[in-house]
């Protein structure tokens, strides 16, 4: 029975994905609210239980800052699901993976050992640089980059491990990125793989086996637990949210999924070129993705 209803959720989720509804009236007040910031934005927005959604600029590629290390988590299912990796798999800190920024890790005496677990727990809920990096060797940045490819995303890139130049040829646009490049519409995709544990090729629609569900249970608890409450979640009350944020000087994004009453909803927001580069709780960036999150989540439950 609960592969059954698994596999209905599933169907019903590809389905609402292909043929989403657009809400023209919560786009116009989205675009209203965006109109008077300081920067440029660029939102995508799905209720999975409805299939209505919302887009602003959501096809316009964008800088991910952290918020790419999403698909470095999906690649660990994807290598644990094949069996060619454990959670429990041990993995080296080294000091050439230390580098600045959000984190503990660099704090660390080295050589040390720690689980992949660990590291990608690190990697989600401290945006934990140095622990993306060990992550980003262990599974193999081409190996990242081709599962991108895999899930048919074409305007996802990343590009090199975090505050450390590229070791191979990258795009010529790599320098415009930094860490890498996305879209609104395509990470939220990323995101809702999680939300509805799709492991699969994107032309195949079986229902997740019990060990899927395990992994993608696994990788939700690491979601939810993460630190930085400032964007999608700051006005959801006791809403449960699972997210993964992003943050440079001129960019401050988030990209969630909202366990809202009526079923999950995916938002997926990223502000860049703001003029604001201020680095507090407040930050303008941040504000205004948590206010429409607010709105979204307000019409849609």
């Amino acid at each position: 029975m609960r592969r059954f209803l698994a596999l209905i959720l599933l169907v019903m989720t590809l389905q609402q994905t292909a043929s989403a509804k657009p809400d023209t009236t919560l786009e116009t007040q989205l675009r209203t609210i965006a109109t008077a910031y300081r920067g440029a934005v660029a939102l995508y927005a799905i209720d999975l239980h409805s299939g209505r959604s919302v887009a602003i600029d959501a096809d316009t590629p964008v800088p991910t800052a952290s918020v790419i290390k999403l698909t470095v988590l999906f690649e660990a299912l994807k290598q644990i699901q094949e069996g060619r990796k454990a959670w429990s798999d041990p993995v080296t800190l080294t000091k050439a993976n230390q580098v600045e920024g959000s984190g503990v890790l660099a704090l660390f005496d080295t050589p040390a050992t720690l689980t992949l677990k660990d590291v990608l727990t690190l990697m989600i809920v401290l945006s934990d640089n140095t622990a993306t990096n060990v992550a980003i060797d262990d599974l193999g940045l081409q190996n990242i980059d081709d599962r991108i490819r895999w899930m048919g995303l074409q305007n996802t890139w990343l590009y090199k491990k975090v505050f450390l130049p590229p070791v191979a040829p990258v795009p010529a646009d790599q320098p415009r990125f930094g860490l890498g490049k996305t879209t609104a519409r395509e990470m939220a995709s990323v995101m809702q793989r999680f939300a509805t544990c799709d492991l699969n090729a994107p032309d195949v629609t079986d229902p997740p086996s019990e060990s899927d569900r395990a992994l993608c249970d696994v990788a939700l608890d690491i979601l939810k637990a993460q630190q930085d409450r400032g964007g999608i979640p700051r006005y959801l009350g006791d809403l449960t949210v699972a997210n993964k944020t992003g943050a440079l000087d001129a960019v401050r994004n988030d990209v969630g999924i909202v366990y809202a009453k009526n079923g999950p909803i995916v938002i997926s927001a990223f502000t860049y070129d703001n003029k604001d580069q201020s680095w507090t709780p407040d930050n303008p960036g941040q504000l205004l993705i948590a206010t429409m999150a607010k709105a979204i989540v307000d019409a849609w439950q």
